[in-house]
């Protein structure tokens, strides 16, 4: 048995909306803060908190750069321009829905100390201590050109602001130098953090398919791709959180849905780019993300959402059967028409699923039997259960052969790279299949001739032995016994260890 994580993308992936579904799937929250901790890296705090969104309960995980506290005049969460990281600028008023509770007395109300009715340029007028006009004034909810956001470096990326003492005084010019990061400093980082192999890997994998998406969008080498501090600390947060959240919960597979996405266009230091971002777009198109667009307006898959679906997806589909152990909601910030949760869903495959096979097809008629021969070899070697040739006769009289492999869904990728690279092959036929299979065990004897290795099956009461083959090709070419004798001698020595 194993358990599979299921990512229900129907409202779009954001690093947040991830993390906040793995949390409430059950990863532990202290795990999470220790292995954050471990980065050295400030500039930000943590939100943990429920938010009700469409009458859903989910878990709501922000992360609050804290820059928002000194006025830095360099805008937010702006990777090199792109155009939101996390895509959680919030359209339509966003709000904290019904009900958005916030835990560590992260207030909402009048907290931002804004003195004398404090206005922000760009229609934010944070008017009785705090009022944002027109749903925060962030342009459908993305980065703010030049990467600057308001004027006085307020600028609440991702919508989430609203919380945390601002202490904008009369004066906000906190002038701090700009640090910029590559793909090499963001790994220098990652190689810091205290947890396993597993994890880092996982982390270095998702941002080096963002570095790799924006290289390609801006047509720059991918170690020239650089992200501003800022801009890096949520995406760094969002994507080992992740990491850490995945091994947790000791997950082996991942299966992701569909995308969905929204439509239009987005603001960015760039200008106003198309919906999907090209970051994201890239990414999808890279790495066979299948996405779904949909009426809404605006941005529903981020490029750090699509990344961590691209760097964790390990399956394409579903089992035919499994045991639902738990739902996870993450909480998203933008307002849609359908709930704008990621749901994730905890299942567990039984040993039922072990009967479900798949079989792999092709027709060969112009393959030599060396390449026959050889295909065959290494399809078993990469774990087929069993691969076999059916002669047939295709078109024109044609004598051929075909090709048939028994294997797992988890293997179908890795069987059809060498059927299609091995064989002549330009197609392959595939379909589920269902299988009997007797309790089986292995077991080893000692015989007159050596040690022999016997496979032991139990169906009904019944109890079969079937000494290895290779085992008793091994005895025959050492000790110049005949086959059967060797294979006689191995089963008896079996039966009689099961009647001691």
């Amino acid at each position: 048995m194993g358990k599979i994580l299921y990512l229900e993308c129907n409202s779009g992936i954001s690093g947040d909306m991830t993390v906040g579904a793995l949390l409430d799937l059950g990863a532990d929250r202290q795990v999470l803060e220790n292995a954050l901790e471990s980065l050295g890296v400030d500039g930000y705090h943590l939100h943990f908190g429920r938010k009700v969104v469409c009458g859903l309960d989910a878990f709501d995980f922000d992360v609050y750069l804290e820059e928002h506290e000194h006025g830095r005049e360099e805008g937010h969460r702006h990777e090199d321009g792109h155009c939101h990281e996390d895509g959680h600028g919030h359209e339509d008023g966003h709000g904290h829905e019904e009900g958005h509770r916030h835990e560590e007395g992260h207030g909402h109300e009048h907290e931002h100390g804004h003195e004398e009715g404090h206005r922000h340029e760009d229609g934010h007028c944070h008017e009785d201590g705090h009022c944002h006009e027109g749903g925060h004034g962030h342009e459908d909810g993305h980065c703010h050109e030049d990467g600057h956001g308001h004027e006085d470096g307020h600028g609440h990326e991702d919508g989430h602001g609203h919380e945390h003492e601002h202490g904008h005084e009369d004066e906000h010019s906190h002038p701090h130098p700009h640090v910029h990061r590559n793909l090499h400093d963001i790994y220098h980082i990652i190689d810091r953090l205290d947890s396993n192999e597993r994890v880092k890997e996982m982390a270095r994998t998702m941002f080096r398919i963002v570095a790799e998406a924006e290289s390609k969008a801006h047509g720059l080498p991918v170690e020239q791709v650089h992200f501003h501090e800022v801009g890096a600390i949520d995406s760094i947060v969002d994507i080992i959180s992740a990491a850490v959240c995945i091994d947790n919960l000791g997950v082996e597979d991942v299966v992701v849905s569909a995308l969905s996405e929204g439509h239009g266009h987005v603001h960015c230091q760039h200008g106003v780019l198309p919906v999907p971002v090209p970051a994201t777009a890239n990414i999808a198109s890279s790495y066979g993300l299948k996405l779904h667009f949909t009426d809404n307006d605006g941005e529903m898959v981020t490029p750090t959402g699509a990344a961590i679906a691209a760097a964790l997806r390990t399956k394409d589909r579903l089992p035919f059967s499994c045991r639902l152990l738990k739902v996870g909601m993450g909480a998203g910030n933008k307002v849609f028409k359908q709930a704008n949760v990621l749901r994730a869903m905890l299942l567990e495959t039984s040993q039922e699923e072990d009967r479900t096979m798949w079989v792999l097809e092709t027709n060969l008629d112009d393959c030599t039997g060396e390449m026959l021969g050889l295909a065959m070899e290494m399809l078993l070697d990469a774990g087929a259960a069993d691969v076999w040739y059916t002669p047939i006769h295709m078109k024109k009289n044609r004598p051929a052969y075909m090709l048939s492999v028994l294997c797992r869904e988890s293997s179908i990728e890795a069987m059809e790279e060498i059927i299609l690279t091995q064989t002549t092959t330009i197609g392959i036929r595939r379909y589920p299949t269902e299988r009997t299979i007797l309790e089986r065990s292995k077991i080893q004897v000692e015989t007159s001739y050596g040690p022999a290795d016997v496979k032991v099956c139990a169906y009904k009461g019944r109890t079969f032995f079937y000494p290895e083959y290779e085992s008793i090709r091994r005895i025959c070419r050492e000790q110049g016994v005949d086959f059967q004798t060797a294979y006689h001698q191995a089963r008896i020595k079996a039966e009689e260890s099961r009647q001691d």
